[in-house]
């Protein structure tokens, strides 16, 4: 009786990189550029909505920036 021989397998593994894309241009998002807007209405039910935008496009919106929250540094 001959030995059983086993299949070879060849396993490659390949990095995966995530690009981002603009929900309003549609353009490439490059790292660490991007925003993420957030739209939460006052009727619970809608739930929440998130757009992800460029800088640019970030810097557009809005008149007005929320107030940072946490505590304050203290002094040196």
């Amino acid at each position: 009786m001959e030995p059983m021989q086993h299949p070879v397998t060849l396993e490659v593994r390949v990095a995966r990189t995530r690009i981002l894309i603009s929900d309003l241009s549609g353009e490439a998002i490059p790292d660490g550029k991007g925003a993420t807007i957030r739209i939460t209405f006052h009727d619970q039910r809608k739930g929440v909505r998130e757009l992800d935008v460029t800088d640019a496009e970030a810097e557009g919106f809005g008149e007005r920036q929320s107030k940072r929250r946490g505590r304050r540094p203290k002094p040196a």
